[in-house]
């Protein structure tokens, strides 16, 4: 102990950082030089009290202790999980406090009914960069807000009351990057916009069902899509140019295929899965890395037609998504092309499948790409033993094997 106590404030605090804010918080019995240290820390932890710390009492007790006591120059992170038993006016006090310590990055998940639980100071902060909200309700967006900071911005399911505001938000975010919305299944929302300027990132998830009519992306800077429409509803996509596209990770409905294809023609890497196969007259000049999930019977057309409107591919792979897999018909037809690729004559070089499963239509495309892709230097096919009770050695005689 005589050893730790040499050591620097700052250091001791860094030590602190390693622990629970509970048990860093509980260091200061230890001595009078450390009743204080925990008001240092550069983030606090109330995420975990909603089970670790037992009653609404105990936990809104702790956190009142805690938080108002905070002596940091700049709160760098504050995380608060709340249940529907906490009043929103202790929410707002402790956000409020939060604004007032500078704080750069904010998650809070609060399962409640009630709306505009954000005290003024909120909507003005100037020091916050990641705000990560969870299950809250969101009535209005004040008019003079601005979070001028802000670059990283998730909202998983929460509630927006009317189909303006989720736009209302973004607009206060002019320096934005990185958006992760999931919707919430009960949303207000018919239609909705994402209209960022300054976006790089952004990932959109639309739950299957939500009667939805709608939506608008308008991100002329985005690097990388994350698009996953299962919606059952038949609804249209105005996805505007994305001319910097890099990546995209698509998992959409036959309905919206064709005008989601036309906005990611230029990405370099394509993750995607759907049940149909796009339109002639796409050509993806740009494509080196595709993924493909196998999980659909057009699975293998949908190859089909990405091989051939691909010539630079360099690196293709075949797999079931994760959580594709127990809902998984997989691939019923192959039709060979008529004419080799020109992917396979000139450009691919890795090629690997996993949860191969031996049917014969797999084995066929295993063939044809293994017998055309004139430059492959490494090929990695690893068969589906649990589900399809192929063993790897009898993967490899029937591939041998075959004409």
């Amino acid at each position: 102990m005589d050893r730790i106590n040499g050591l620097p404030d700052e250091v001791l605090v860094k030590i602190l950082t390693f622990l629970p804010t509970k048990k860093a918080v509980s260091t200061s019995i230890l001595s009078k030089r450390w009743e204080f240290l925990w008001m240092w820390l550069p983030r606090l932890d109330y995420f975990i009290y909603i089970t670790k710390l037992g009653t609404k009492p105990v936990i809104r007790e702790f956190i009142e202790k805690t938080l108002p006591l905070h002596r940091a120059p700049v709160l760098e992170c504050l995380r608060i999980g709340l249940s529907p038993t906490f009043e929103p006016k202790d929410f707002i006090r402790w956000i409020d406090i939060a604004v007032s310590r500078h704080v750069r990055e904010l998650e809070i998940s609060y399962v409640t009914k009630y709306g505009n639980l954000f005290p003024s100071s909120f909507f003005t902060c100037k020091s916050l960069v990641v705000l990560k909200l969870r299950l809250l309700v969101l009535r209005d967006v004040p008019s003079m807000a601005s979070l001028p900071s802000l670059k990283t911005l998730l909202l998983q399911k929460v509630y927006f009351v009317n189909e303006e505001l989720l736009q209302e938000l973004l607009s206060i975010c002019p320096v934005l990057e990185d958006l992760s919305v999931e919707c919430a299944e009960d949303e207000d929302m018919d239609e909705f916009t994402i209209s960022v300027p300054s976006l790089q990132r952004l990932s959109l998830s639309i739950p299957y069902d939500w009667f939805l009519e709608g939506f608008e992306i308008d991100t002329p800077s985005l690097t990388y899509l994350k698009l996953h429409d299962w919606n059952e509803w038949d609804h249209y996509s105005l996805i505007k140019n994305m001319p910097k596209l890099r990546e995209a990770y698509v998992i959409v409905k036959p309905f919206l295929l064709n005008s989601v294809i036309n906005s990611i023609t230029s990405v370099k890497r394509l993750t995607i899965c759907s049940e149909d196969v796009y339109c002639d007259g796409f050509v993806f000049n740009q494509l080196e890395h595709l993924k493909l999930c196998g999980c659909q019977e057009e699975s293998s057309n949908l190859l089909g037609q990405f091989l051939k409107d691909s010539p630079k591919l360099r690196v293709l792979d075949i797999s079931v998504e994760g959580f594709h897999g127990d809902n998984c018909d997989g691939m019923v037809c192959w039709n060979q092309p008529s004419l080799v690729p020109e992917c396979l004559l000139s450009s691919l070089q890795i090629f690997n499948w996993s949860q191969y499963s031996g049917r014969p239509q797999e084995r066929d495309i295993a063939v044809y790409i293994l017998k055309n892709a004139r430059h492959l230097k490494k090929a990695t096919i690893l068969a589906d033993t649990d589900e399809h009770g192929v063993s790897n050695l009898q993967m490899i005689k029937e591939l041998t094997l075959s004409p």
